[in-house]
């Protein structure tokens, strides 16, 4: 059974693709207030898994956590640069994950990485920086986990970057 929170962001997609409107969230009781959300949409029907979107912001955009959740749905599935946008009839062929972030926290030392547990965000000196979420599969060491995110940043192998962990409740 899926998160009613994933259900949410199923239905936000669902309701943007066949209306072009964003699904009125204002009067859930399961509100509260807002905070980091990932959506990360992957396709069941081809048996493996495909990333079909994954967008999100550390830092809230909306007032409370339903509406977010609804804005980060929808961009995953319409405005992930690296993807063509879903269709209408692909939704009901989607695995939808909700990350819910807590606050990013600054640490001194790749050593205080676990890529099972923390997600992680790099930071250049030049402010170029990326995000990757915890538990992602195939990524075991953190060392593996930060030249991912250096790479995504477009930030060189051997630049000293600022290191930040967080951790994120994962619903499916």
């Amino acid at each position: 059974m899926e998160h009613p929170y994933v259900t949410l962001a199923r239905e936000a997609i669902r309701r943007y693709l066949v209306t072009g409107t964003l699904l009125d969230v204002s009067e859930r009781p399961d509100d509260r207030p807002a905070q980091g959300v990932f959506v990360s949409l992957h396709d069941r029907a081809d048996g493996e898994g495909r990333l079909r979107g994954c967008v999100g912001s550390i830092v809230p955009s909306q007032a409370g956590l339903c509406a977010e959740i609804v804005h980060q749905a929808v961009n995953a599935a319409t405005s992930d640069p690296r993807f063509s946008p879903i269709r209408a009839d692909d939704i009901d062929d989607l695995e939808v994950t909700v990350y819910l972030l807590e606050p990013p926290v600054a640490v001194d030392g790749i050593d205080k990485l676990d890529p099972s547990r923390y997600g992680v965000i790099v930071e250049s000196r030049t402010g170029r920086r990326a995000l990757l979420l915890p538990a992602i599969p195939g990524i075991v060491t953190a060392r593996q986990q930060v030249e991912i995110a250096k790479r995504k940043a477009f930030i060189g192998e051997n630049e000293p970057v600022r290191l930040f962990r967080f951790e994120a409740e994962i619903l499916n």
